[in-house]
């Protein structure tokens, strides 16, 4: 039996209002290593690099990129009190997937990942290959936003959190000790 080993290097990228760390596993981009598959992308948002760790291990077949997100973990902003945008999250990823040798990648983006994906696509369409919007949470750009967010919190405060999945972000709150509301698609 043979076993992988997965090279990781962690790298910096400055962009207006920012400095953004990631890392780059199974590919030393200074050497121009190339792979047969694109770059796989996987983000999130507010979730960094960290929570794809275990993910991104399972693609040994080329190389795949994780980031913190601007104001997220090891990414600092230079003005904290700044909320950065979908627009500015899509320009830092367009920087980064230039830093990382250019377009088009694979990216696999989950949560508010999927909302800067988005944007970044309507952008930026050639830096993408292929796109998996993981649960962007959009109700509120529906025509009937009101409706919807009433139903997906009346609907959620009855599931059980086994049930309901991830639980990571200022729109997950406990309200019983076996029940939870998850982002979701709300």
């Amino acid at each position: 039996m043979s076993t992988t080993t997965t090279q990781m290097t962690t790298h910096t990228l400055d962009t207006p209002g920012a400095t953004l760390t990631y890392e780059v596993r199974n590919k030393d981009i200074s050497s121009g290593d190339a792979s047969t598959q694109p770059i796989l992308v996987l983000i999130g948002f507010p979730m960094a690099a960290a929570g794809f760790g275990t993910l991104a291990s399972h693609f040994t077949d080329r190389a795949v990129v994780t980031y913190d997100p601007r104001g997220s973990e090891r990414s600092v902003k230079t003005d904290p009190t700044r909320q950065a945008t979908p627009d500015d999250n899509a320009d830092d990823l367009h920087r980064l997937i230039q830093a990382i040798g250019g377009g088009p990648v694979d990216l696999f983006a989950t949560s508010g990942g999927a909302v800067n994906a988005l944007a970044l696509v309507s952008k930026h369409p050639e830096d993408v290959r292929t796109l998996v919007a993981h649960e962007p949470p959009l109700a509120s750009i529906l025509d009937d936003r009101e409706h919807a967010l009433t139903a997906c919190r009346a609907g959620l405060r009855e599931l059980p959190a086994a049930r309901v999945g991830c639980r990571h972000g200022a729109l997950h709150q406990r309200r019983q000790p076996s029940r939870a509301v998850h982002c979701g698609p709300c």
